[in-house]
């Protein structure tokens, strides 16, 4: 059971991302500002925070380093959660989420620039092919039916880019400070953009704060936090090579094909194409091999 303990944790974060990003898309609406929907996730998530902390006996990294390294991190994560939450009010999530899938190559660039690490044949294919994707998903023929602009491609790829750049924070902190310190980090930091989130809030839409709308809401949005922190104990008893894939390639392609379903939409031709080429390169890129083992880390969001 010792060694099966990483699967189960996997699949918990795969399913629950994926559940919650479909949840997510086909809950939006633009009667609930996405700011309100940040500040009700970044509540969900102080409850998994207490169960990080517990676990390792309330011992949290409190020096200059640990701090900074993991308040960059929760701004980053936090960030890209509340650009998601728009994107998925004015765009459509089973697109979104594929460009989302994509953070790695952002790590990966970060990594060659700044690191000098090199990447081997897998990370090469998988940067070409994502950048074969992403044109794709922004193509809308004419007289399509349904067109959405461009505004939520830009979100989709600061979401990406902020995640992108979140994971090679994590990175560089692997070997200094322990998963459950990056997840408290994580949560002060998403907690204390709350009142940023309140200020952001379109005054002139009337919503609906009741017990019922909050607590819908908070269902959904706590399976991301489920999710980051079972990611956690999923690298701690895996291997980062096998549990990666499953869940930063796992969950989006789950999302994308609930959101469809869900939402009874058929994409064009060249959207499903650019679909199916970001799902290879998210795979992929996920696959490529770390220059060192990852064995308590978050790689992910909490957002990515």
């Amino acid at each position: 059971m010792q060694s099966k303990k990483w699967l189960i944790f996997a699949i918990i974060t795969t399913v629950s991302w994926g559940f919650w990003g479909a949840l997510t898309a086909v809950f939006a609406d633009e009667s609930i500002p996405s700011t309100v929907v940040y500040s009700i996730w970044a509540v969900t998530m102080i409850i998994p925070c207490i169960v990080a902390l517990k676990l390792i006996d309330w011992k949290l990294e409190t020096d200059k380093r640990s701090i900074w390294l993991g308040c960059w991190i929760g701004f980053l994560g936090s960030g890209g959660q509340m650009l998601l939450f728009y994107a998925v009010t004015v765009g459509p999530g089973y697109l979104i989420f594929p460009i989302v899938s994509l953070s790695p190559v952002i790590t990966i660039a970060l990594s060659l620039g700044l690191l000098k690490e090199r990447t081997g044949l897998l990370g090469g294919i998988g940067i070409v092919l994502a950048m074969l994707a992403l044109p794709l998903f922004e193509y809308s023929p004419a007289g399509e039916e349904h067109s959405y602009g461009i505004l939520w491609f830009l979100l989709a790829l600061g979401v990406m880019a902020a995640w992108g750049v979140q994971a090679f924070c994590m990175k560089l902190s692997n070997h200094h400070m322990s998963a459950e310190s990056i997840f408290f980090y994580m949560t002060v930091t998403a907690v204390a953009l709350i009142p940023v989130a309140y200020l952001m809030t379109d005054r002139s839409v009337q919503v609906d704060y009741s017990f019922s709308m909050l607590f819908e809401t908070a269902s959904v949005q706590i399976l991301n936090a489920i999710g980051a922190l079972c990611l956690v104990y999923a690298f701690r008893y895996g291997k980062a090579i096998v549990v990666s894939p499953l869940t930063n390639a796992g969950a989006p392609l789950l999302s994308t094909v609930l959101t469809i379903v869900l939402l009874d939409v058929i994409p064009n031709n060249v959207k499903i194409a650019g679909i199916i080429i970001a799902t290879i390169a998210a795979l992929i890129l996920a696959l490529e091999p770390e220059e060192k083992p990852v064995n308590s880390t978050m790689e992910g969001r909490t957002g990515e």
